[in-house]
């Protein structure tokens, strides 16, 4: 669920910390992508006739598609993606993964029915919701994204947590995931509909941090307690409160503690036993790898292996996928290419000035003089 109501939020409040653009403005990004939100995403859309692709042996091969070719063009574009999977959900999570269950065993039932009535629409409604991503699932793409020479983290948490220390660390630009907790996670930039923008057309979002809490005008504390009153996956939200009178709050009194003691429980009764300061911990500080001490590296493609896996094992199109071998080895073979406003900073004209009699010239650079900066990430 990630943050309900914050991209509204965000709208209405900071418009100007939001950047929609083309997939091609990416060219030299590192991007951190939360693996499981993706292969979530895959599974839902990569159809056919409304159902899962499948081999010939009946294996579910939607996630695997979906990787590969959405990986694909994103290198092709000349972004450097890095996954990250989900580790064990934290304690407080375990309230809403029992929500989740409840929807996916109610989704079973309506779809049960929806066959019996032979009900293609109901069908198709119902089995999207029945998805779940699997450790099987997890492990074949794995599997997949090593042979590609894409790298992988295994998070020791959450995958968004991870994804936004990364980029916090600097080791990535972004973290790209449709949770907008990536944000509550502290991460300095979030891009959103990265891995599915081409299929459905949709510009790519760039939300950053910093002017979020400007627009909000809002430390980054109370932008925590903002996320937790507006719900989120740690607790529940107060009955009553939506997301206009959650900023109104939080803007007039700081902190929850601080809106509990000025609110009327009988108009807006909090939940029983609120863990919410265990939430806000939680996003303030969470469990993640230490990020400088993870070393991102796109390595050759291992040919032989992707046929074998893709091909042999899973029925892939023998010669898409050596297509796909071939740009990927020409656009990951010479490493990170720097972007050009990385290399260059654009200083404010001043008119000329006459220079002492006894001042050499300078020397005129070379191609080989440094640029005074480093790539961009």
């Amino acid at each position: 669920m990630g943050i309900h109501g914050l991209t509204k939020v965000i709208a209405d409040h900071a418009p100007n910390a939001i950047k929609s653009f083309e997939i091609k403005h990416l060219f030299g990004r590192k991007v951190a992508i939360d693996a499981s939100m993706s292969i979530y995403q895959f599974l839902i859309a990569v159809r056919q006739d409304g159902q899962q692709l499948q081999n010939e042996v009946g294996e579910t091969t939607s996630h695997l598609l979906g990787l590969f070719y959405r990986t694909l063009r994103m290198v092709e574009h000349g972004i450097k993606p890095a996954y990250v999977f989900d580790g064990k959900p934290p304690t407080l999570k375990s309230g809403e993964l029992a929500k989740r269950l409840e929807r996916r065993n109610a989704a079973n039932k309506n779809l049960a029915e929806a066959q019996e009535a032979g009900d293609a629409a109901g069908i198709d409604k119902f089995s999207r919701r029945t998805v779940k991503v699997t450790r099987e699932h997890n492990e074949e793409c794995k599997r997949l994204l090593r042979l590609m020479g894409i790298p992988y983290i295994e998070a020791p948490c959450e995958a968004e947590a991870q994804c936004a220390a990364l980029c916090k660390a600097g080791k990535v630009y972004a973290a790209a995931s449709e949770d907008m907790d990536t944000l509550t996670f502290q991460s300095p930039v979030l891009m959103r509909h990265l891995t599915f923008s081409e299929a459905r057309k949709m510009p790519i979002d760039e939300i950053h941090l910093d002017k979020v809490l400007e627009g909000l005008e809002l430390t980054y504390d109370q932008f925590i307690d903002l996320c937790i009153l507006l719900g989120c996956d740690y607790c529940d939200s107060i009955k009553g409160i939506g997301p206009h009178r959650a900023v109104n709050l939080i803007k007039q009194h700081k902190s929850i503690e601080n809106i509990l003691k000025n609110l009327d429980s009988t108009k807006y009764p909090t939940p029983e036993d609120w863990p919410y300061e265990a939430a806000r911990e939680l996003f303030r500080k969470a469990e993640v790898a230490d990020p400088n001490e993870i070393e991102l590296k796109w390595e050759k493609p291992d040919s032989e292996g992707l046929v074998e896996f893709l091909v042999k094992e899973k029925g892939f199109s023998e010669d898409r996928v050596k297509k796909g071998i071939e740009k990927l080895e020409k656009n990951l073979k010479s490493g990170t290419q720097g972007r050009l406003d990385g290399f260059f900073k654009v200083l404010p004209s001043a008119s000329p000035k006459r220079k002492p009699a006894d001042e050499k010239p300078a020397k005129k650079a070379t191609k080989k003089a440094k640029t005074g900066g480093k790539p961009r990430r």
